[in-house]
């Protein structure tokens, strides 16, 4: 079973204002300031978390305020913001858009009371946008998909799905490589994922045939032996060797999250297999068989090496563990229900 999720080492990265993105080990560094990349994920695991802490709760309000603060008049998202407060780049829609519309849709359907309504007031401005970049619209459609459990037959959210439809595709044509691009590059399951949810919310049968396709095919690929061999940071293609690295947690925590929303749609107990894959590989069952959770800080360890890990402890490494962790111990659960 994973552990109990801790939330310590993510509350010393916080501050009043966001989270810092990188650390020193487990101290954190303000010179590289905030992302909205990080804090849109920190939103999205503090506001499913099952009982929340107040703690917990001072988080999401914080992580809530900073992605508002990071939109636009017309609901692009700014990423990069200093120390100091200043946002530092021009409002875009890249993958930080989506997240940040995939964070506002879990808080929405999360929580309740103010939290919800401001969600869900700037993900219908966020709505109105779109982006040429697959993954940041499947970023956004799993927001979409959120927006709709407490709006049902919203026609902005069904509409942002109806196009990241278009733009994500399906399953590649070569039996031997199903998949819509050349080369696996990072966070490769959010595509399948945004697949399933896009056929859920729009009766589109094709879309789960293809999103179940797709995954089950990565994961394939992202397996070697009893343990996972995820895509590495640089990416990987058919000739190049394997095990790749640096491997990173955001490549397992995806997964993880696709296989949990496979089971939801499905109910097929081999999706709880591969998602207790992506916990074990955080606790050691992985191609150095090194672990990338520390049960003292709470933290995450930044990237699996050739024989050993990055030692610091940044926020996406550390959202990706609890993440994981969350639906892990989801997993658990159903399977001894």
């Amino acid at each position: 079973m994973a552990p109990v999720v801790s939330f310590d080492h993510l509350a010393v990265l916080t501050t009043p204002t966001g989270l810092f993105e990188h650390a020193q080990r487990t101290t954190p560094r303000p010179d590289h300031g905030f992302c909205l990349d990080d804090v849109a994920r920190g939103l999205v695991v503090t506001s499913r978390q099952p009982e929340p802490s107040d703690v917990v709760r001072d988080l999401t309000a914080t992580y809530l305020r900073f992605t508002v603060s990071a939109q636009d008049d017309d609901g692009r998202f700014h990423n990069r913001r200093s120390v100091g407060g200043r946002w530092q780049d021009a409002a875009g829609v890249g993958d930080h858009w989506g997240r940040a519309l995939w964070a506002l849709g879990t808080a929405a359907a999360s929580t309740q009371g103010d939290v919800r309504t401001t969600a869900l007031a700037a993900a219908a401005k966020g709505f109105q946008v779109r982006s040429p970049h697959p993954r940041a619209m499947a970023y956004a459609a799993l927001g979409a998909f959120e927006v709709l459990r407490v709006r049902p037959g919203d026609p902005a959210a069904r509409s942002l799905l109806a196009d990241a439809r278009i733009l994500i595709g399906g399953p590649g044509r070569d039996p031997s490589w199903l998949w819509p691009a050349p080369r696996l590059t990072y966070a490769n399951a959010v595509l399948p994922e945004a697949l399933l949810v896009i056929g859920s919310a729009l009766d589109d049968q094709v879309a789960v045939r293809d999103g179940l396709t797709m995954l089950t095919w990565l994961i394939e690929q992202e397996t070697r032996g009893d343990h996972l061999s995820v895509t590495p940071a640089g990416g990987w293609q058919r000739g190049e060797p394997r095990p790749g690295f640096d491997q990173q947690p955001i490549e397992v925590t995806a997964l993880a999250e696709a296989c949990w929303r496979a089971f939801g749609l499905t109910g097929d107990g081999q999706w709880l297999t591969a998602l207790e894959r992506c916990v074990a590989w955080f606790l050691g069952a992985n191609d150095c068989g090194l672990d990338l959770y520390d049960p003292v800080s709470g933290g995450g360890r930044d990237g699996l090496h050739v024989e050993r890990v990055n030692e610091n402890q940044g926020a996406e490494s550390t959202l990706a563990v609890l993440a994981t962790f969350q639906l892990g111990r989801h997993a658990a659960a159903e399977l001894v229900g």
